[in-house]
């Protein structure tokens, strides 16, 4: 059941449109990732949605219930910053407090529910900590604690991890999914980081110059970009021209070969298309490929140690650069100038739906 409906937000300031024509959906309970770029619209559509401002067209429904005549203390959700905004002057404890007392609970209430809070985020024992005694990852989760402690209907979070360095954030994002789903709590996170949408989403919404370009879930979004520029912001930059040559069976002619993949609607014979290539299609092969696998040559740019992987930058003939994701044993690893063959799984190659005008903008 929807909890929040955003419908059809306009919005600009002077001349330039930030928000154009956004609609969506959130459901009771589930995680709603606003991803995009700086710039895109997502932290004004968030402040749009809790009161901070206003929109020029469009209304924003809780509960089926209009919002543009609710201040914003009286739409009882919360909100995190990536500064985290707490008090320097209180301890941990008075800040987790600050909007119980604005409810008017009691002392006891109050010192059992910031109890509460702080084992949730695991600081238990941290109520009389200064805020400056504590470290950047400590302070986000006093500031977690604080957003949750008035059980807010709707939780709102801009960037929350954006100062943290990327050991923390990787940490804390992990952790952070699973203390909201723990809660209940219905949540529309903003971000610019891919790894952090997908990790934490239910839905993802990516944003683009103030449209929402695609919606979907995170498996969705990232085995199926709606564009290049999609795919390209996901960090995905294996793309590969193409021409649809048959439509039963479909297949598409291109630079690795005529490939056979799942069929495309709206899609015409002899018409150009985008493929993708993911970075996890490749295998090391040390004859040709695998039945129904498809084999690709190239000359080894550079292999570098990713930690769980290698990442693997190759040069087709074709002129083309491609990146892959592999395991490589210490006596295989590929030097500058090796001849490598590969195997590429279908599976694990899509075709992209262009934009009218995709292949004129750079993103």
């Amino acid at each position: 059941m929807a909890l929040l409906e955003v419908r059809s937000i306009y919005k600009s300031y002077g001349d330039t449109a930030v928000l154009e024509d956004i609609s969506f959906r959130v459901d009771e309970g589930k995680i709603v990732c606003l991803l995009g770029p700086s710039g895109c619209g997502k932290t004004t559509l968030l402040r749009i949605i809790a009161g901070l401002e206003t929109a020029e067209a469009g209304e924003v429904i809780y509960q089926n219930r209009p919002l543009v005549e609710v201040p914003v203390h009286r739409r009882g959700f919360g909100l995190m910053f990536q500064d985290y905004a707490l008090f320097p002057h209180k301890d941990v404890a008075a800040n987790v407090a600050f909007g119980l007392r604005m409810q008017s609970q009691t002392a006891a209430q109050i010192e059992q529910r910031v109890s509460e809070m702080l084992a949730l985020v695991g600081l238990e024992g941290y109520e009389a900590r200064r805020v400056y005694d504590l470290s950047g990852g400590e302070q986000q989760r006093v500031a977690l604690a604080r957003s949750l402690a008035p059980g807010p209907r709707l939780l709102m979070l801009d960037e929350p991890l954006g100062s943290l360095d990327r050991a923390l954030r990787e940490e804390l994002m992990n952790e952070l999914r699973s203390i909201l789903k723990d809660v209940g709590v219905t949540a529309i996170y903003v971000t610019h980081d891919q790894q952090e949408a997908f990790a934490l989403a239910d839905r993802v919404i990516i944003l683009r110059q103030g449209r929402i370009v695609q919606r979907g879930t995170p498996q969705d979004v990232y085995r199926y970009p709606a564009s290049s520029w999609v795919a390209r912001f996901l960090g995905l930059s294996n793309l590969v021209p193409g021409r649809i040559v048959g439509r039963t069976p479909f297949a598409v002619d291109s630079a690795l070969g005529r490939l056979a993949l799942p069929a495309l609607d709206g899609v015409a014979e002899g018409q150009e298309v985008t493929l993708l290539v993911r970075p996890e299609a490749a295998r090391l092969a040390q004859r040709a490929a695998e039945a129904g696998h498809i084999p690709i040559e190239g000359t080894v740019r550079r292999c570098s140690f990713r930690g769980s992987h290698y990442l693997l930058q190759i040069d087709h003939e074709a002129g083309l650069h491609l990146e892959f994701e592999l395991m490589f044993r210490a006596e295989d690893l590929p030097r500058r100038g090796d001849r490598i063959l590969l195997s590429l799984r279908p599976e694990a190659i899509s075709l992209l739906a262009e934009e009218p005008d995709e292949r004129s903008q750079d993103g």
